[in-house]
């Protein structure tokens, strides 16, 4: 998937090792693996407190949540609605 390798090389050239997101799809996801940055999906809520929780050794995420469904349309955001896909 070519979103998910440029996401991946975009993260990984400036120094990314870790990303905390809401909801993320399979190609993205393979990706960030492959480039060795560790992934924690299905965090919500402030980002600063997520960072905060994270350092604290408490970040409340989900491991299994994915995003499949980008037919929704343009500014579509998984995780800001009830679709089952979080």
């Amino acid at each position: 998937m070519v979103e998910g390798t440029a996401l991946s090389g975009f993260l990984k050239a400036h120094g990314v090792n870790t990303l905390i997101c809401g909801g993320i799809g399979g190609g993205a996801r393979n990706a960030l693996a492959e480039a060795g940055i560790e992934l924690f999906p299905g965090a919500i809520g402030n980002a600063d407190a997520q960072v905060a929780s994270f350092l604290a050794g408490s970040l409340n995420y989900d491991p299994n949540t994915t995003c499949n469904h980008h037919g929704h349309g343009e500014g579509h955001t998984c995780g800001s609605h009830s679709c089952g896909n979080h």
